[in-house]
């Protein structure tokens, strides 16, 4: 059965060269699509299913780049127009951050030439030679494996929680749907939908276009996109009175700051970072005074052993082992 969204939300931004043959890739491999990457001068490649292949002129997998459909200039040409509809000028902004969001909240990486102001800072990007067209997909109920984890049994309380994962282990779908399940009051029997506040810097949670979320966040939810997360917890904290937070990656001093604040003002807090395990992050100063400070009541590893969001284990606040990923019989 073919993908709409695709069909109505990616094809429509490669050159019709490309978008050729990617539709005639094999119907298992577009049902998983995670990514198609246009670099000039290369062969075209896609990622699917934790796997990647080049694509051959009828949209057969390869392995040998040599054999596959090189991307020319003109197809990256066409495709930047397509994705910017045109407008270089009005997405200024997205191109100083490498990437631009589109309808349906899928994000699309750029590369190229760097333009630099007189302080030293990107302004934008031009000679754009590369695209990472990343494929958002919406897992309504994936959070479902994370409740007995994230929610006090005995007060329906959500938990302080610390999503710790590799890139590209669902931790950002987790918890998208973390946000909208916790908003609708759906992700425990006995708990009331709660007023949430994502802070989304990076435009990946609810894939905001003009502001407006493309994903499903929840009834109850408020979307301050494409602000920095320590500035953005602060200002949501002040606005829109969220009784939880959730945000991704943090890392950053001010990240820390920004959480103690919101734990400190009674506000719930649910956030991510790249990692393999807790003692990892634990080392980095801003994880590890949030670790002093008690600001996590639960640390939660991820990985993709078993499929992206496969929980490795699960810490209490003193950093207690309270779960771990049970061994796949042999």
């Amino acid at each position: 059965m073919p993908d709409r969204r695709l069909e109505e939300q990616i094809y429509p931004l490669l050159s019709p060269r490309l978008r050729e043959v990617v539709t005639r890739a094999p119907t298992r491999v577009l049902s998983s699509l995670e990514e198609i990457r246009l670099r000039q001068g290369k062969a075209l490649q896609i990622y699917y299913a934790s796997q990647d292949a080049y694509l051959d002129e009828r949209g057969g997998l390869q392995k040998d780049a040599a054999r596959s459909v090189i991307v020319h200039e003109e197809d990256i040409r066409q495709t930047l127009h397509l994705v910017t509809r045109s407008s270089l000028y009005a997405l200024e902004e997205e191109l100083r951050r490498g990437y631009i969001t589109v309808t349906g909240g899928h994000r699309i990486g750029i590369t190229g030439r760097a333009v630099l102001s007189k302080e030293g800072q990107v302004r934008t990007l031009k000679e754009i030679a590369a695209f990472n067209i990343r494929i958002a997909r919406e897992i309504i109920g994936a959070a479902n494996r994370l409740k007995e984890f994230v929610i006090d049994p005995t007060t329906s309380r959500v938990f302080n929680t610390l999503l710790i994962s590799p890139p590209q282990c669902g931790k950002t779908t987790l918890l998208r749907d973390l946000a909208r399940q916790i908003s609708n009051g759906t992700l425990h029997a006995n708990m009331k939908g709660m007023k949430v506040g994502i802070v989304d810097e990076r435009s990946e949670l609810a894939g905001c276009v003009h502001g407006v979320p493309q994903h499903d966040v929840g009834s109850r939810t408020d979307v301050l996109d494409a602000c920095p997360k320590a500035e953005g917890m602060l200002m949501m904290i002040r606005s829109m009175s969220p009784q939880l937070l959730i945000t991704d990656e943090i890392g950053r001093m001010e990240d820390c700051e920004a959480i103690l604040e919101a734990v400190h003002a009674g506000v719930h807090v649910i956030t991510t970072a790249h990692g393999f395990g807790l003692q990892e992050v634990r080392k980095r100063p801003a994880i590890r005074e949030l670790f002093q400070a008690g600001a996590f009541s639960r640390y939660i590893v991820l990985s993709r052993r078993s499929g992206p969001g496969t929980i490795e284990a699960v810490y209490d606040g003193q950093g207690g082992r309270i779960h771990v990923r049970e061994a796949v019989p042999s």
